[in-house]
């Protein structure tokens, strides 16, 4: 089966998904739309895709509408910004297929509404796509605590928990299973041929904060397209805002659950062989590391060590829990997994959202 050659070189155009879902996060929207457009390598496009919140939809649309009060500063103008609803159901993955079947990019870049990209981040991003194999590129992402600091308990092997890069992922520019969701961009031609993100897994609004959905994504593309490469460079930084609520350990111990239950869906929708590889490694050897750390820094009379060392052993045993009772149900109760359309870009309700004039 020929592949269309995937396009690379300087004239490569990366438009930039910014899923948003909540008037909460008004000022964090703006912080992640102005770091995108101060990027040192221009976004083709931004794109903001509201889900089902109609007073969210209209607001953002007015504000970026409004025509810019003095001279533009030095430079190429910023670029074009579009207000979208999502045209599918509630829901992450959802929307950003909303934001893929809108974007006219050669690659999709997806960003967190609640983080701010270095200046750098598309540039890196850019350069790794030099390697016409190279179908997707994700990088590093930093913990801002609201607090101000870490929580002395909360160990760095379970940074995924609040969205963000964790100990045991490998430093540099490396090859990797998938990349993670919140700061992650990938090749058009991945989509066109593995199909979206799946509905049914990740977040789609509950209270429970589900995620892997672009876990399964990327073992998808992997499967449709045994050559591919998928990168991580922890060159392209973006800075993720943690609310004070996410660095209790209830939060905590919930989100160890909801990735279990996760993890099961996945592993039915790609297979268990795929879907789990990288968390067994992750189990078997970070894991036990990260304990015997803690333990260490305890006798050293370090504070906090016992505390990681305990959360570590609550964590895995959560996760392990929520992927049992997500396999027994997926068995007695199957849902419907599949990936989302994203084809369309010149019909139907994406097409026909709102746009905002650039700012």
């Amino acid at each position: 089966m020929n592949h269309p050659r995937p396009a690379v070189g300087p004239d490569l155009r990366i438009s930039v998904v910014i899923c948003v879902h909540t008037e909460d996060r008004w000022e964090d929207i703006l912080a992640a739309v102005a770091s995108v457009r101060a990027q040192s390598r221009p976004a083709h496009e931004l794109l903001l895709v509201v889900d089902h919140h109609q007073r969210l939809l209209d607001r953002l649309t007015e504000h970026f509408a409004r025509a810019p009060g003095g001279a533009r500063p030095p430079g190429p103008p910023p670029a074009p910004l579009r207000v979208l609803a999502n045209a599918g159901p509630r829901g992450l993955s959802a929307g950003r297929n909303t934001g893929i079947a809108a974007a006219d990019g050669e690659v999709i870049a997806f960003l967190d509404d609640d983080a701010v990209a270095e200046r750098d981040w598309l540039r890196h991003f850019a350069a790794a796509y030099a390697d016409p194999a190279v179908m997707a590129v994700g990088g590093r992402t930093e913990p801002v605590w609201e607090s101000g600091r870490r929580p002395l308990w909360f160990p760095e092997e379970f940074d995924w928990v609040v969205g963000c890069t964790y100990r045991g992922l490998p430093a540099g520019k490396v090859r990797v299973r998938n990349v993670l969701g919140g700061n992650a961009s990938f090749r058009r031609v991945a989509f066109d041929l593995a199909g979206g993100f799946t509905t049914g897994i990740g977040r789609d609004g509950d209270r429970r904060p589900l995620g892997c959905e672009e876990t399964e994504l990327c073992i998808r593309i992997s499967q449709v397209l045994p050559d591919a490469v998928l990168l991580i460079d922890d060159r392209a930084v973006i800075h993720h805002r943690v609310p004070a609520e996410r660095r209790r350990f209830r939060y905590f111990r919930g989100r160890a659950y909801a990735e279990g239950l996760s993890k099961a869906l996945v592993a039915r929708s790609v297979g268990a062989r795929d879907g789990l590889a990288a968390e067994r490694r992750h189990t078997v050897r970070v894991l036990p590391a990260g304990v015997l750390r803690g333990v260490r820094d305890a006798l050293l009379g370090r504070p906090g060590g016992a505390a990681r060392a305990g959360a570590i052993v609550a964590g895995a045993a959560a996760a392990a829990g929520g992927y049992a009772w997500g396999t027994v149900r997926a068995r007695a109760k199957p849902t419907p997994l599949g990936p989302g359309p994203v084809g369309d870009r010149s019909g139907g309700p994406a097409a026909a959202a709102h746009e905002g004039a650039p700012a």
